[in-house]
């Protein structure tokens, strides 16, 4: 049996319609099949990919990892140097306040910590979270999301959960003396690319000081340089309760991470003792990873070039059948009439050799989310076989 086969029939799906694009190698933003075949990867893997499908820097901290150690004691109980380090590195990123990080395997896992430390700080029952939201696909994280669509067939969830509608001033006011915590994307991703302006955030912020909830964002796509900025709440001047990042933290990397105050982290410790565990977390070489892509995100100067790049894309990207783009840097949508017109261009887009997507809950508009590592002349070219793509598709 060939690979093909042997991924229909092993592997368990996710949709009745895989991509089905067989992947041998991949190297800055290109990823190449088995017959030569070449695609510039638009999505980085879902917003993963920050610095380039394996980055040299990176690929050279996991390899002085490997000649260490791997796993050697479930998190929280050994000095390794790997975690020590990245814990600083990503404190020293942040605002003095947020000065403790608890390292864990995915974005779902860090939700998931984050709800937990949110009731077990402050002592509530409620949680807060957006319309149209997604946080994970685990038990906990599909309670907060906000699409019911994707919810309906696991209830019963979380109790406690409400929705509000991301940017609306007017709904803050759902959020009471109860709540424990209120999690927000900081840019919604799978609504495709929303962002709320400066008032709603930091009148978002002052709710949550007066009724003693504790603000969690989501950074999960927007973090790690994406936005132009390293943490997309910087665009705001406000600051969270708890950060939750994954994705591009680590550089290819399985790894993810919450992180808040000492003091409020500290409930973990007592009343039970271990309040979170995780055996894999903070693994050492996704550690390893994530601290070089750290250092290759601030030494190589990647974020201060987003929005120019972005607006490159936004320039080369005109078409009549393009009704506009949504974008916070290199998070972006470009909105189309219907997924019926979206889908075959996507699909054109394919064969001529560039990977884009849509987004779970806004299918008219085509995913951009590169690398923040590729060119000028590389986004040229994606830019080109997408307007290709939409003529072939339009005139056929």
């Amino acid at each position: 049996m060939n690979n093909r086969q042997l991924f229909l029939s092993h592997l368990a799906q996710t949709t009745d319609f895989p991509l089905l694009i067989e992947i041998e190698k991949a190297e800055g933003v290109y990823m190449y099949g088995p017959n030569g075949e070449k695609y510039l990867d638009l999505i980085s893997g879902i917003g993963v990919s920050n610095v380039g499908h394996r980055n040299p820097k990176v690929l050279e901290a996991i390899q002085n990892q490997l000649d260490k150690y791997l796993h050697l004691m479930v998190y929280g109980e050994y000095v390794q140097s790997p975690q020590a380090q990245l814990a600083k590195a990503l404190c020293d990123t942040l605002p003095e306040s947020l000065d403790n990080v608890y390292l864990v395997n995915s974005g779902s896992e860090a939700v998931e910590g984050a709800l937990k430390l949110a009731k077990r700080f402050t002592g509530k029952p409620k949680l807060v979270s957006c319309v149209n939201a997604y946080h994970g696909s685990s038990s906990g994280a599909l309670s907060v999301g906000g699409n019911e669509i994707f919810k309906r067939a696991y209830r019963p969830l979380l109790p406690g959960v409400s929705n509000i509608n991301y940017g609306s001033l007017e709904d803050l006011e759902k959020i009471d003396t109860d709540t424990a915590g209120v999690i927000v994307e900081t840019i919604q991703g799978e609504a495709g690319i929303r962002v709320g302006t400066k008032e709603y955030f930091q009148a978002l912020r002052k709710k949550c000081d007066e009724t003693g909830t504790l603000l969690i964002l989501d950074e999960i796509q927007a973090g790690f340089g994406r936005t132009g900025k390293f943490w997309a709440f910087e665009h705001f001047d406000i600051v969270p309760d708890i950060v939750v990042c994954a994705k591009g933290m680590g550089g290819g990397m399985p790894i993810g991470a919450f992180i808040a105050n000492k003091e409020v982290m500290g409930v973990f410790k007592n009343n039970p003792l271990l309040g979170h565990i995780t055996t894999f977390g903070g693994h050492p070489v996704s550690s390893a990873a994530s601290l070089a892509t750290i250092q290759v995100l601030q030494e190589e100067n990647l974020i201060s070039q987003v929005e120019e790049k972005a607006d490159l894309i936004k320039s080369l990207l005109v078409h009549p059948k393009i009704k506009g783009i949504r974008n916070k840097g290199l998070m972006m949508a470009v909105e189309f009439e219907s997924f019926e017109v979206l889908k075959p261009i996507i699909d054109q887009a394919i064969e001529l050799g560039v990977i884009t997507d849509w987004f779970l809950f806004c299918d008219d508009s085509m995913r951009i989310a590169p690398p923040l590592t590729i060119t000028k002349e590389q986004i040229k070219e994606a830019c080109d076989s997408i307007l290709k793509a939409i003529n072939l598709v339009t005139e056929s």
